[in-house]
């Protein structure tokens, strides 16, 4: 028995990476120019931002209002290279949004990775398992949290990609109870493979492995984010599809933080989430449709063009045989690279035709594609999905913030800058309007200090307490007196 399904991604949507001396539009145009005459099915774009200036801002509008792109990326890891800090994220989720967009983030904390790689590379180790070991599960976890937390103080969407940890997946759980609009996407390599490899004895072997965030080494993590996918805590699966060959890996034969991040993934997708979730009874078939095609169709505002068989929709499907098996091998697949992570799995569940835009592009192992046959999709912002209910939240916000403000008589008094009168060493007066002059140095910053007394001594009901041990009158001279009679006697004997 044969089933039909839809799939809106007979659909690429590629991440573009500007370089340090391109705008977002210059590497929006680079990107169409190297793709719009290969596609071989239809194609979106997100645009990664690593910068934040006025011409970025810029640059976003005239990307979402004449180019077609509703999704930005920001990333929390990279230190050296892509990683903006927070004030920056804020900014750009406001601005995200402003525009009705979607923000996307790589959430890991990129600072206090780049010491614990410095801390594993003293320790001697310097091969890939180095990579997981400086990128702790409690760092994913801390920045996702983190970016969830910034996107809600923007009131922005947040899509968090490549979710590869429990307790990261923990942190999208945990708010969208709540109700926050945030969505969590899962690493098929997650699903299908885990950290073990990156201590693998055969260098090649444990490097082919190295993506970020890092495969767990936890058995677990694969069969939980299947669950919280099949309860809708996660909403979606990709691939993060990034291939390099062994020899482009050894960049970082000597040093793990060199070794190229990216894994493959687009090929055996499907097979391996039918297997691990609907085969383990996880997921049902409509589960399974939705993780991998109608869920993200939505999201992006690609539905019901894509991620639906409809009139009006676009004729993109595939058949799928349930009983089909195979072992995946990079010997037999079609990505371009030496390696496979998914080396050996026994899969069951095919697709035995794909039919895009209508017509059949692979049957029965044979691809019949035609490059440049596939086109540029635009996606348009505010998507009824996501903005209808943020558009009404932001009509109550706008309301209950109005029903908090408080009405006053305007300030009448005399106004005086504190800082200035200290720096300037200013005369202080007394609530008398009584000038009171004063030979002692003026109060350290910091120390809370109101005028003496009429006879000149210090206001013994006023603290002069610092964590530090000072005390404002430290400079002064004290008269020693000598005490004839100290409380509890003299002591004079021998004990």
């Amino acid at each position: 028995m044969f089933f039909i399904f839809l799939l809106s991604f007979i659909f690429i949507v590629d991440l573009v990476i500007p370089t340090k001396e391109q705008t977002l539009l210059e590497a929006y145009k680079q990107w169409r120019e190297r793709a719009d005459s290969k596609v071989c099915c239809d194609y979106g774009l997100h645009i990664a931002i690593t910068h934040w200036n006025e011409q970025v801002a810029k640059d976003m509008e005239i990307l979402t209002k004449e180019k077609g792109v509703n999704s930005f990326k920001v990333f929390m890891a990279y230190s050296d290279t892509f990683m903006l800090h927070d004030d920056e994220i804020f900014q750009i989720f406001s601005k995200c949004r402003e525009l009705g967009a979607i923000a996307m983030v790589h959430a890991e904390n990129g600072l206090v990775i780049k010491e614990l790689e410095k801390e594993m590379l003293k320790l001697g180790i310097t091969g890939p398992e180095g990579h997981l070991l400086s990128r702790p599960e409690k760092l994913e976890a801390e920045a996702t949290n983190r970016a969830i937390t910034i996107a809600e103080q923007a009131r922005c969407p947040l899509y968090v990609v490549h979710i590869m940890s429990k307790t990261a997946a923990d942190k999208v759980q945990e708010v969208r109870l709540k109700g926050q609009v945030v969505f969590g996407e899962s690493n098929v390599a997650s699903l299908g493979t885990d950290g073990s490899q990156y201590f693998n004895k055969c260098w090649r072997h444990a490097a082919a492995h190295v993506v970020s965030p890092p495969l767990r080494n936890d058995p677990t993590t694969g069969p939980y984010l299947l669950d919280l996918l099949a309860n809708g805590s996660l909403s979606t699966t990709a691939t993060d599809h990034c291939t390099f060959n062994g020899n482009q890996k050894a960049l970082g034969k000597d040093d793990f933080r060199k070794i190229p991040n990216g894994i493959n993934g687009i090929e055996d997708r499907l097979s391996v989430i039918w297997t691990k979730g609907v085969e383990t009874g996880k997921l049902d078939i409509n589960q399974f449709v939705a993780i991998t095609s109608s869920n993200a169709a939505r999201i992006f505002n690609m539905y019901p063009k894509k991620g639906r068989i409809a009139v009006g929709s676009d004729g993109d499907c595939l058949i799928w045989d349930p009983q089909a098996t195979k072992t995946i091998s990079f010997s037999t697949h079609h990505q371009a690279c030496d390696f496979n992570i998914f080396e050996g799995f026994q899969c069951h569940g095919l697709p035995i035709i794909t039919i895009v835009a209508g017509k059949i592009a692979y049957e029965n192992g044979q691809l019949n594609a035609i490059q440049g046959s596939g086109k540029y999709i635009e996606t348009t912002c505010f998507t009824d999905y996501i903005y209808q209910k943020l558009n009404k939240r932001e009509q109550l916000r706008e309301q209950i913030i109005k029903q908090q403000k408080i009405e006053r008589e305007p300030y009448t008094g005399e106004v005086i800058d504190a800082k200035k009168s200290v720096s300037n060493g200013d005369l202080k007066t007394s609530p008398k309007n009584q000038t009171i002059h004063s030979n002692h140095e003026l109060p350290a910053a910091g120390f809370h200090n109101r005028p003496a007394t009429r006879a000149g001594a210090r206001n013994l009901f006023d603290s002069s307490f610092m964590l530090s041990g000072e005390q404002w009158d430290d400079g002064n001279l004290r008269k020693t007196t000598r005490v004839q009679q100290p409380p509890g006697g003299q002591s004079k004997g021998l004990w």
